[in-house]
């Protein structure tokens, strides 16, 4: 479970980074309006990065915490510095929440296994989360 919640919290920290790479970097017609939802979706993952810490530290574990750690566990990569297209980073911030998705899913069933009820109820509120983020991404997509 721990080593789990690590490669999650590595994952989320590096999430966390591109997004204020991406609100930094955002240029085309919906500047302001994604602008916006790029800062209000890094602070969501703010908060996600400090309660999965501390989740690890509620089952006796030790969160890793350095930058090097989280670049070598995360499966998330990096973005350059540069001027993406919206299109660009919709599509990265839905393939990122959706592989994000998937990884709290199966935390949240080896939670269950574990009779990890603390962990098990912050991955509900994660799959809720996530899933309506992606709705709403995937909602602004253009067919």
């Amino acid at each position: 479970m721990e080593k789990n919640l690590n490669l999650f919290l590595a994952d989320l920290v590096v999430e966390y980074h591109k997004l204020q790479n991406f609100h930094w970097y955002v240029k085309g017609k919906n500047f302001f309006p994604l602008h916006a939802k790029l800062e209000e979706l890094y602070n969501g993952i703010n908060k996600m990065i400090d309660e999965n810490a501390e989740n690890i530290l509620i089952i006796g574990g030790k969160p890793v915490g350095s930058l090097k750690s989280f670049l070598a566990l995360s499966e998330i990569k990096e973005e350059e510095e540069k001027y993406l297209s919206e299109e660009y980073i919709l599509k990265e911030i839905i393939a990122d929440f959706g592989y994000l998705l998937d990884k709290v899913k199966k935390i949240k069933k080896e939670a269950d296994e574990l009779s990890e009820y603390i962990i098990s109820a912050s991955m509900d509120d994660y799959i809720k989360y996530f899933s309506k983020i992606l709705w709403m991404l995937n909602q602004s997509m253009d067919d």
